[in-house]
């Protein structure tokens, strides 16, 4: 029986790259921030940039959309 060298490369290759793909145990998942951050933050400002946004749309609204006489 005749052993052919780029078969017996192959195989050795496929076994070697399989026992190397082995996961190993990285580092643990970091743990989950700790409690008492604020939820509102700044919700004063967004407040007041959405009231303002609001009136900027409505008035642009109102001043493209006035008829011209004819």
């Amino acid at each position: 029986m005749k052993i052919v060298p780029s078969i017996f490369l192959l195989v050795l290759l496929m076994v070697s790259a399989s026992a190397t793909a082995i996961p190993s145990n990285g580092p643990p998942p970091p743990g989950i921030p700790p409690p008492g951050l604020p939820i509102d933050g700044d919700v004063v400002t967004m407040a007041v940039f959405a009231v303002l946004f609001g009136l900027y749309k409505i008035y642009k609204s109102k001043l493209f959309n006035k008829k011209t006489p004819a």
